[in-house]
């Protein structure tokens, strides 16, 4: 679920190219019930509309909709505190063309955790058809904390994800991850934003979205939410389920595992993805030559991740160093779309030369283009998407906190799925981490209309299929679950007319289908 961004070119890190959805999914991606939740009438929101105006800067090179609009929303920092400090939230709009045909808003967000959705409006009028996009304005915000929502960091000096993945040493040692993660867990507890981490939650940013439907003015909002944007959607259907409208969420999370329990999916989902990578190679070993069948090209990856794991390779005219994790990383990473499959088994081709001291022109030049950094921003933190990422995932439910929970189930894992290394299991900073999650996860509920689409694919690495599951059997009737027999992590757009039919016709008319369906790409 996690996207890991940082460590991947811009073009690769902005959501599917013509979708929206971002590259990295890192995984994966709160109060305890509805009751709780802060009643209408005291909402911060009510009454105050919101002024809009230009939008913040764009980073070099990207382009925006010049009919997306932005304004900002103060919210409280703790909801149960809802009069003292307060967070600016970060909104865009791009109106619908045909007001006489508006049926409401549809607020996106594109997972994470940590991804900023201020330009979503812009991406996803590309994406859709015209007859959805006529009966909606298209909201997009950056959530709590991300982007230019009050943006939080942890004063980490490595600003990458990568070691978020905490791969075991070369001999299955965890002992260097426990000292990352206690060392990073202390610098998150000791930076500016320590005592708004805790408020980075979940849970919080679903009564953010709530506190924007009011802004807004309207008596519901309908959602489109790609991994981590799933159960950030579930649980305001959960919390707010009179307020919800349509609902789309693809890719999706395990909403009774968060957080430690929906990674240990991940050696299930890489067993069932890297197939399809592995079989294009074998395809094309006049030019990878890593073997010509799925067994050879998987003996030949797992023989060169443990090579880097015993001697990492540094990049020429970079400052990358490739060991075993980060190789595993990129995979992972560009093992979620389908058409990035060629350049992930060059990138294998390219490695496999480095470390054999002879690597070509063009090896050097596709590691190059992999392991460039975006030029840093003056606006954001350089590990803002960390810092966030890390506070909803210690912050929206508690980890185990004895090292040999860790160590043992590490070393179990590392041996059942070679291609994750015992990483799922591994452990994080959450379980060092100085506060202690302010209130229980939100229980996703079946109580409510049947108004939710859930979009799958079989073979997603990101979030496996049985996290999907997890999540249709959480919501029950009150979801129609879509699947598509394929591979990746995006689902809508990829060619399915089934997928594509469906969800269309859902977003225009509110009807799905009586049953769940079936969809062969």
């Amino acid at each position: 679920m996690p996207e890991v961004a940082s460590s991947l070119p811009a073009d690769f890190q902005r959501s599917r190219g013509s979708q929206w959805g971002l590259l990295s999914a890192l995984i994966l991606t709160a109060v305890a019930g509805c009751s709780d939740k802060v009643p209408p009438d005291a909402a911060p929101g009510e009454g105050r509309p919101l002024l809009w105006g230009n939008c913040p800067a764009l980073p070099e090179g990207a382009t925006r909709d010049p009919r997306q609009t932005c304004a900002t929303l103060q919210v409280p920092l703790d909801y149960h505190h809802p009069d003292g400090r307060t967070l600016e939230i970060a909104i865009s709009r791009i109106a619908t063309a045909r007001p006489d045909s508006r049926r409401g808003v549809l607020v996106l967000n594109p997972g994470g955790p940590g991804l900023e959705g201020l330009d979503l409006p812009s991406l996803a009028a590309t994406v859709l058809p015209s007859e959805v996009l006529e009966r909606y304005d298209l909201i997009g915000f950056d959530p709590r904390g991300v982007g230019h929502s009050s943006p939080v960091t942890c004063g980490l000096t490595d600003v990458s994800l990568v070691d978020l993945f905490p791969y075991p040493a070369a001999d299955g040692s965890i002992d260097a991850n426990v000292a990352l993660a206690r060392e990073t867990a202390a610098r998150c507890a000791a930076s500016t934003s320590g005592d708004i981490l805790p408020f980075i939650t979940t849970a919080n940013t679903a009564r953010d979205m709530e506190q924007i439907r009011q802004a807004l003015g309207e008596r519901m909002i309908s959602y489109w939410g790609q991994s981590y944007g799933t159960y950030l959607g579930a649980v305001y259907a959960s919390l707010f389920a009179e307020n919800t409208d349509r609902m789309v969420l693809e890719g999706n999370v395990d909403p009774t595992r968060v957080w430690y329990g929906v990674y240990h999916y991940w050696g299930e989902g890489m067993a069932s993805r890297f197939p399809d990578a592995a079989r294009f190679a074998a395809a094309n070993n006049d030019t990878v030559h890593f073997g010509t069948t799925l067994e050879e090209v998987t003996a030949a990856y797992l023989e060169l991740a443990s090579r880097l794991d015993a001697t990492p390779a540094s990049v020429p005219g970079t400052s990358a160093r490739i060991t075993g994790g980060l190789f595993r990383t990129v995979t992972y990473s560009l093992l979620q779309k389908n058409e990035q499959i060629p350049l992930l088994v060059q990138f294998w081709r390219a490695i496999d030369n480095l470390t054999d001291g002879a690597p070509t022109a063009e090896d050097a030049a596709l590691l190059q283009q992999v392991f460039a950094q975006e030029p840093a921003r003056a606006d954001v933190p350089a590990d803002n998407q960390t810092a966030v990422f890390l506070a909803l995932a210690c912050g929206d439910a508690s980890w185990p906190t004895d090292i040999e929970v860790y160590r043992k189930k590490t070393a179990e894992d590392r041996a059942a799925h070679p291609l994750t290394a015992g990483m799922p299991f591994n452990i994080w900073p959450c379980a060092f981490w100085k506060t202690q999650p302010r209130e229980a996860p939100v229980e996703v509920t079946r109580q409510g209309a049947h108004n939710l689409l859930l979009l799958q694919n079989r073979r997603d690495n990101a979030t496996p299929w049985e996290s999907g599951l997890g999540m249709r059997k959480a919501l029950g009737a009150r979801a129609t679950f879509v699947e598509l027999d394929a591979g990746g992590h995006y689902v809508y757009g990829q060619g399915s007319s089934c997928v594509d039919g469906v969800s269309n016709t859902f977003l225009m008319t509110g009807q799905l289908p009586q049953g769940d369906v079936s969809c062969a790409n």
